[in-house]
């Protein structure tokens, strides 16, 4: 049986205003094992971002237990959860989010680097080259187009082999051409590391790459396609 690297159980999220307490997630339950891929779709508004951004440590839920890697993230401080995502996870974000004074190298070389590895630039040539971009090294993100910088940013997330790697509307930002280059760059990386993938998504093309599919509707779980 494969491990659990992710888990949530009766997951609530809350934001509290003054006036109002808006309930965004109730009652979220599942699991996700090692090496699969989950996409988790709904309408705008059903807490799809949010629900990844509590899977991943970028945000604290108001009740329940999510526990990553076996970590019980819920319990954890701020820092430790940043070590959490930084030794585990990886991320590829709908508008890319490079660093604009660091070439197309420099950005993959960086989650390497902030570890303290000093061999960062030879993984980082061959990612680079293997998403297509071996030419490009040393542009910066202005000189690169849309389909070429989130390419960067994948082969960015891969570089340190994470055990889960969390994709927010991957191809939110990219044509049909690009967005369908980028589907199957990404599943043949992920199958390549052995990753286990949990991406948010609105493109039914790249949901029906995953293995399972969670639909949400008004922050509630609705269905659950694929689930062992």
């Amino acid at each position: 049986m494969p491990e659990i690297v992710l888990e949530l159980h009766e997951v609530m999220k809350q934001f509290r205003t003054e006036v109002q307490t808006l309930t965004v997630l109730q009652d979220i339950s599942f699991s996700v094992a090692e090496g699969s891929t989950l996409a988790l779709v709904g309408p705008s508004g059903s807490g799809k971002t949010t629900l990844l951004g509590l899977c991943a440590g970028l945000d604290l839920p108001t009740s329940g237990s999510i526990t990553l890697a076996g970590h019980k993230v819920h319990q954890l401080p701020e820092d430790n959860r940043a070590w959490l995502r930084n030794r585990y996870v990886g991320f590829v974000f709908q508008n890319f989010q490079l660093m604009h004074s660091l070439t197309a190298l420099e950005n993959v070389m960086l989650p390497l680097e902030l570890r303290g590895e000093r061999q960062a630039e030879k993984p980082a040539r061959e990612l680079l080259d293997r998403v297509g971009l071996g030419q490009r090294l040393y542009h910066y993100p202005a000189q690169l187009s849309g389909g070429e910088q989130q390419r960067v940013a994948v082969a960015r997330a891969f570089i340190t082999r994470p055990r889960i790697l969390f994709a927010d509307e991957p191809t939110g930002n990219l044509d049909e051409e690009n967005a369908s280059r980028l589907t199957d760059l990404l599943f043949a990386l992920n199958r390549e590391s052995g990753t286990t993938l949990v991406l948010v998504t609105h493109n039914a093309d790249l949901a029906a790459r995953a293995g399972r599919i969670i639909q949400l509707r008004g922050g509630r779980i609705f269905s659950d396609y694929g689930a062992n």
